[in-house]
């Protein structure tokens, strides 16, 4: 019966009116203790479990936090929900969790879900530089910032990382390793993470001058390509080789790992390796690999922190700031390019 059971059954059987069972549940300080005792034994009898939904709908707003993300599968981006979920429970609400798997069709539908849900807020991790359609949302009120996404919007804030600086110092560390035939391997290339990573791997390497940068693009950020990379890079001649990597995310790294490691290429002796996130498993990998770190939980958590920094201005009345926070990645070095 649990799940089934509706209010009016609760009402009948502890023989009081609706308004007395929706005051138990709501504003419980209006019933009086034996009411409210003999009502709440009635709904732990029958199971009740109240629409929430529906209530949310009545009251124009809900405890709830919409969060997009474009790989739910990928450790960077469930450790920038754990942030998130820390900062929203610490306020008091909830968060859910939409899943765009690099697919537009997919992000538009959670937006339209999160409108239909009346989410108080929403944080996206857009999937292209043209933003996803919002009208509807801020007609709403419901406030949007963007992760993992610097934009120069003044509608909405938003939290990312530097990644041409990150581009950088990664192809800075291998060129600085001697490496003078260096690779850029990720994809897709509209993703502007991965773009502006490549730019920044290529600007040190035009600034610097004498080595040169081939690029290799694949079709996701996934383990399985970075094993397919390390295919095509196992058919070039050794003088043509690359003799170093840097690779746009760690699963690829690790991809590339595996699959130059499975053709007798040692890392970091024949080809050098640098990824970028520094996921968990970077560290933990048979070769522990040398990574960009982005403050991946705290990116999470101070986009939940800006979001319900404006909800607090439009609750009360007040003109919303928005802000574009950028924080700054590390080189953390460890054996794949020692």
């Amino acid at each position: 019966m649990a799940g089934k059971t509706r209010i009016s059954d609760v009402a009948a059987a502890a023989h009081v009116s609706l308004g007395t069972v929706s005051n138990v549940l709501n504003r419980p300080d209006l019933v009086s203790v034996n009411t409210r005792e003999r009502v709440i034994a009635v709904i732990q009898e029958l199971g009740f479990v109240r629409n929430e939904s529906a209530r949310q709908l009545r009251a124009g707003s809900s405890r709830a936090i919409g969060l997009v993300v474009i790989d739910a599968g990928n450790p960077f981006f469930a450790d920038v929900a754990r942030g998130v979920e820390e900062a929203v429970e610490e306020a008091g609400g909830v968060v859910l969790l939409g899943n765009s798997a690099g697919k537009q069709v997919r992000e538009r539908r959670y937006l339209e879900l999160f409108e239909e849900q009346r989410v108080r807020g929403v944080l996206i991790a857009p999937l292209s530089d043209t933003e996803p359609s919002l009208g509807a949302l801020t007609r709403l009120g419901i406030p949007v910032v963007f992760l993992d996404r610097h934009v120069e919007d003044p509608e909405h804030s938003s939290v990312s990382v530097d990644d041409v600086t990150g581009g950088r110092i990664a192809a800075a560390h291998l060129m600085e390793r001697g490496h003078q035939r260096v690779a850029f391997v990720g994809g897709p290339s509209n993703l502007r993470q991965v773009s502006e990573r490549r730019q920044g791997a290529e600007a040190i390497v035009e600034e610097t001058g004498g080595a040169s940068l081939l690029a290799i693009s694949t079709r996701g950020l996934t383990v399985a390509a970075g094993r397919q990379a390390a295919e095509d890079l196992v058919m070039m001649a050794s003088g043509v080789r690359p003799t170093a990597v840097f690779a746009a995310n760690d699963l690829v790294a690790i991809g590339l790992l595996q699959g130059l490691s499975a053709h007798g290429l040692r890392v970091p002796g024949d080809v050098a390796i640098v990824g970028y996130d520094d996921i968990e498993f970077a560290a933990a990998a048979a070769v522990p690999l040398s990574s960009v770190r982005q403050p991946r939980d705290e990116l999470g958590r101070r986009g939940a922190e800006l979001l319900y920094e404006e909800l607090a201005a439009l609750e009360s009345g007040q003109p919303v700031e928005h802000q574009h926070i950028r924080f700054q990645p590390e080189l953390i070095v460890r054996l794949s390019s020692a």
